[in-house]
């Protein structure tokens, strides 16, 4: 009996497995056929690769928007994280009732959709000169309430007694948060960066409102305009798709493990 119940469950995982890997592999083999195999759903891997990635190069600015995408998740990871976690330490260690009350109006924008303050940001930003530039795509979301609040849960689990001996040391605040949290919550920041990354990343809508130009165009723009038009040519899109996907697929294998300790708070 516990063998054939082993057995359903093993081939139910096995089932749910093939199902969560399948759209992978379709884009994956769409990217090599042609437009007219992948609408009539051919599922064997082509040989049309290269002709796809030509056409995709010459008739998009694929290399100025995976620059752009690479440089601006970049940049806003790297600030959103220094931000993020000066913002949790400080919500914890220097804990009291007030900082509670604003944690609790943070936590509360979360429930706000960005489409709702969405507009009055683009009146704020094009008022502001802030159109098409780096501040303007990364302004509206280097401190989220997520990260804040991931960072303040692993600051609880942070010894306050290695705070206080650091400070008889003589070291100031700034030294203790750089040299002593930093490299002990190593987890959490590696949570942090799969998340903020894969956030930056894949942003499409306000990108698409604040960039107006072709030169500030980033990969899920590119993308979306491929599907425009009379015509589209599917093996073409299922590069771009592939191209938009790896960087992503790539931090979050490197970091799975890593962010698995970093969800859960754990602490080296």
């Amino acid at each position: 009996m516990i063998k054939v119940k082993k057995f359903f469950i093993y081939a139910m995982l096995i089932i749910i497995s093939i199902i969560s890997v399948f759209p992978l592999y379709w884009m994956m083999a769409a990217s090599t056929n042609t437009s007219f195999d992948v609408i009539r759903g051919k599922l064997i891997p082509g040989t049309y690769l290269m002709e796809n990635i030509k056409n995709l190069l010459a008739s998009n600015n694929l290399k100025g928007a995976l620059w752009n995408s690479f440089r601006y998740a970049s940049i806003q990871t790297i600030v959103s994280l220094i931000i993020c976690s000066l913002a949790g330490y400080g919500f914890e260690v220097y804990h009291d009732k007030h900082k509670d009350r604003l944690m609790t109006v943070l936590l509360s924008a979360m429930m706000v959709p960005f489409v709702a303050i969405m507009i009055p940001l683009f009146r704020m930003f094009s008022s502001a000169g802030l159109l098409n530039t780096a501040i303007g795509f990364m302004l509206p979301t280097l401190a989220t309430p997520l990260l804040i609040m991931l960072f303040r849960q692993s600051a609880r689990s942070f010894p306050r007694d290695i705070i206080e001996a650091a400070r008889l040391e003589g070291l100031s605040e700034i030294q203790i948060f750089f040299r002593m949290f930093i490299p002990s919550m190593k987890s959490t920041y590696a949570a942090a960066m799969t998340i903020t990354f894969m956030n930056a990343w894949n942003n499409y809508l306000w990108p698409k409102v604040i960039m107006t130009t072709d030169d500030s165009i980033t990969m899920p723009m590119l993308v979306a305009n491929l599907k425009e038009g009379y015509v589209t040519d599917y093996g073409m899109l299922m590069v771009a798709v592939l191209l938009c996907t790896i960087p992503t697929a790539i931090i979050f294998f490197l970091l799975q493990k890593s962010f698995a300790e970093g969800i859960t708070g754990a602490v080296k």
